[in-house]
């Protein structure tokens, strides 16, 4: 069976995107900073897939001791790696000039740091195999500041520039890198928002579009999507 791994992936697109690779066959390997959520989505998960190997791994990606040792359990079950999404990550509102001290150290951390470490210690599965497809969660936020951005908006323009700079170096091993950059989604972070859950767009959205990038030949590779909901940003 194919194998994969999805960082925070107990809400949101994270967890949609599980789900569709069960449903297409691929055993798991997912993590999340709280154990219950893990064990929740997996019992549920097994319930309907119980002929999948889905590793549930509690870990916070902002510590980079415990995304080596994630890599490091994930690697000891699965031995070669075709699809690895950078999922993690999370928002916070805020200024430049008025954030609090620290928070752009923490979502360098996790939005970014994150994917970098994993991605290098998972790469050598990917090679082996001399297939496979890494998606980065860039966001709108990736490609235009937008008010009260701040930190945030700097680590997504960051994860961007990571994730078309490991696009070039694995173009020789025929890795793909897709570059996913959504708009606002319904997920667990927008409640008490008071947003209408109807302006925007769900996690399957994304998630299909992901399936969809990783479907194309081998030949081809979709570098960057940008996918919003219909009437724009909130």
């Amino acid at each position: 069976m194919p194998n994969a791994i999805i960082t925070g992936a107990t809400q949101g697109i994270g967890k949609a995107l599980a789900e569709k690779l069960l449903s297409e066959g691929f055993d798991i390997a997912v993590c999340a900073r709280t154990q219950a959520d893990l064990d929740r989505c997996r019992q549920q998960w097994m319930a309907i897939y119980p002929e999948r190997t889905i590793l549930a791994i509690a870990a916070d990606m902002s510590n980079k001791q415990q995304v080596l040792l994630f890599a490091e359990k994930v690697l000891a079950r699965f031995k070669e790696i075709e699809i690895l999404v950078n999922n993690a990550g999370l928002f916070f509102p805020g200024l430049v000039t008025t954030e609090p001290d620290g928070q752009l150290e923490y979502l360098m951390q996790l939005n970014l740091y994150s994917a970098y470490y994993l991605t290098r210690s998972v790469l050598p599965s990917f090679s082996r195999s001399g297939k496979g497809h890494i998606f980065n969660m860039c966001s709108v936020a990736s490609h235009k500041a937008y008010p009260n951005g701040g930190a945030y908006g700097i680590s997504k323009y960051a994860m961007l520039g990571f994730s078309e700079n490991l696009r070039l170096e694995l173009m020789p091993m025929n890795i793909r890198v897709t570059s996913i950059s959504p708009g606002a989604t319904n997920s667990r972070s927008w409640e008490g928002a008071g947003i209408d859950p109807v302006r925007m767009m769900e996690p399957e959205d994304v998630s299909e579009i992901i399936w969809s990038a990783y479907n194309l030949s081998a030949k081809a590779n979709v570098e960057t999507i940008i996918i919003r909901p219909i009437k724009g940003d909130l």
